[in-house]
């Protein structure tokens, strides 16, 4: 065979192994422009900019967010602040006017005698009648129809009663009968106070304004109507009927308005302001729902490396790590922006008077905006600490919380059965668990003390041992030791250094700087 023969025969041979080589070389480069990717993705807005000068769009964008936001939420949060103040004013004033001998300091507004009763309702009817010429605001009647609406009174009754004390003897039908009369005769009144039977007397009456104040600061003023609902309340039995006053708000566009000299720029500049907001939320949702995207993409792409060079499964917690929790609440915060300014301009375009609605979207996308900045400390671990600590304390927190919570309701159930007929703080099982709570922070010790002072002997035995173990038990024990959950963490983490090797995040990096010299290595093997 010659050598011409031996070489042709030979090559044959040779080319599984050119095969591997290019393979290899194919591979190396899939890996390496896999792992800079990873880097590249996990890369800081600052790093970015250093590595391909990539500006940071989304940084800045929510920077402008938190300004215009902020000045959006504090814009509307006067104009709020008017509408509550009105409201707030107007109960005040309708306490004095239809409550007799109403004083501000009379937390228990209450009537002891029949007479009183009587004398009362016919206060309130008369007082109802003459609205419009003794109130010094600008008040009227409820018109539908060019009928006005009259004043009702219902009486809340059992069906039958009679009680007599003095022969020990009662005879009672429980089922409650309801009367409503928009015209009461006053010799009724007499026969109609049944006190024996009487459960609680309503009356029910609607009184419409409107808030002008807003006109000073460019607004047009809201129409309000006011239900009221005066109650006296006899369901004790106890000799005392107490009075109170409640009024639900309904504000409405009023029909008809003319301020004059005004004109619409302030109210197109507010909208354009809104406008801006939107756009800029817009944009930032965009742009964020963008980025969450190609994490999940790059994590489908990460699992099927790991799969195919180093055969590993990966777990839950790496795949995390590429949907990024920060971009989420900045979504949910865009939305809740967005939808909160349409609501608002059609606020100031008087179309809608959803307040509630418009404080409770603002106000939680304003949190929202201004916790979402803290992802940008992230890339600055002393500042980050705050964050660490929270995420590396919470399963331990959530697990102790458990334990403390059982104690604190066995509490509650105790102090509510116990204590509850002898002391105003446990008369429900929410009062209860409102004044444990403000305990464990030193507030209504004293006065829990002091105001079960003259119970009977067991009672008040009972209420010092209730007391005595619970202030130590949480306030010396539990909360301390809530406290040193918290303490340790942050002592772990400031020893550690903030060791990037102890974060998955940094496992998923690692892989992607060292998978390059394995396949490098393996290669070279295989030649």
């Amino acid at each position: 065979m010659s050598d011409g023969e031996h070489f042709l025969s030979g090559g044959p041979n040779n080319h599984p192994a050119c095969h591997r080589t290019a393979k290899s070389h194919v591979d190396a480069q899939s890996v390496e422009n896999f792992r800079r990717k990873l880097k590249y993705f996990f890369m800081s807005p600052c790093q970015k900019y250093r590595a391909r000068g990539r500006k940071p769009w989304k940084m800045m964008l929510q920077i402008l967010k938190i300004a215009i936001i902020t000045f959006q939420l504090v814009s509307f949060g006067l104009s709020n602040e008017m509408m509550v103040t009105f409201k707030e004013g107007n109960i005040v004033a309708f306490k004095h006017f239809f409550l007799k001998n109403y004083q501000d300091r009379n937390k228990d507004y209450a009537l002891y005698t029949k007479h009183e009763v009587h004398d009362h309702i016919l206060y309130i009817i008369n007082r109802y009648l003459h609205l419009q010429d003794l109130t010094v605001d600008n008040h009227a009647f409820e018109r539908i129809d060019d009928v006005f609406t009259p004043l009702s009174v219902c009486q809340e009754l059992y069906r039958h009663a009679n009680i007599l004390p003095v022969n020990e003897t009662f005879d009672i039908d429980p089922h409650v009968e309801t009367g409503t009369s928009s015209f009461i005769i006053i010799t009724q009144l007499y026969n109609l106070m049944l006190i024996s039977r009487l459960l609680a007397v309503n009356i029910y009456l609607k009184v419409k304004a409107i808030n002008l104040q807003t006109v000073h600061y460019k607004e047009l003023p809201d129409c309000y109507d006011f239900a009221i609902n005066i109650k006296f309340d006899n369901h004790a039995h106890s000799g005392k009927i107490k009075i109170t006053l409640r009024s639900d708000v309904q504000i409405k566009v009023c029909k008809d308005w003319n301020v004059s000299g005004s004109t619409d720029l302030h109210y197109q500049l507010i909208v354009l302001f809104d406008c801006v907001v939107i756009c800029s939320c817009l944009l930032s949702l965009i742009l964020c729902t963008r980025s969450v995207y190609k994490g999940v993409l790059l994590q489908f792409e990460y699992i099927t490396f790991a799969s195919i060079y180093h055969n590993k499964r990966v777990c839950w917690s790496e795949r995390m790590e590429f949907i990024n929790g920060w971009y989420i609440l900045i979504i949910i915060s865009d939305t809740l922006t967005i939808a909160g300014s349409v609501l608002k301009i059609c606020i100031q375009s008087k179309e809608l008077t959803n307040y509630d609605v418009c404080s409770i979207l603002l106000g939680t996308a304003t949190m929202l905006v201004w916790t979402g900045v803290m992802r940008y400390f992230s890339f600055f671990q002393k500042y980050y600490i705050l964050i660490l600590t929270l995420q590396a304390a919470l399963p331990n927190v959530i697990r102790f919380s458990f334990c403390a919570v059982m104690i604190f309701l066995s509490y509650c159930f105790c102090g509510w059965i116990v204590l509850g007929p002898h002391h105003e703080n446990f008369r429900s099982f929410n009062t209860v668990a409102n004044c444990l709570f403000s305990m464990i922070n030193g507030d209504e010790i004293y006065s829990t003390f002091t105001k079960i002072r003259d119970k009977n002997d067991l009672v008040w035995m009972f209420s010092r041992m209730y007391i005595y173990t619970f202030v130590p038990l949480f306030t010396f024990m539990i909360l301390s030791l809530f406290i040193a959950l918290f303490t340790d963490t942050y002592e772990t983490i400031k020893v550690s250094r903030f060791s990037s090797a102890a974060t998955t995040a940094a496992v998923v990096q690692e892989i992607a700087s060292r998978c390059f010299d394995f396949l490098c290595k393996l290669a070279i093997t295989m030649l």
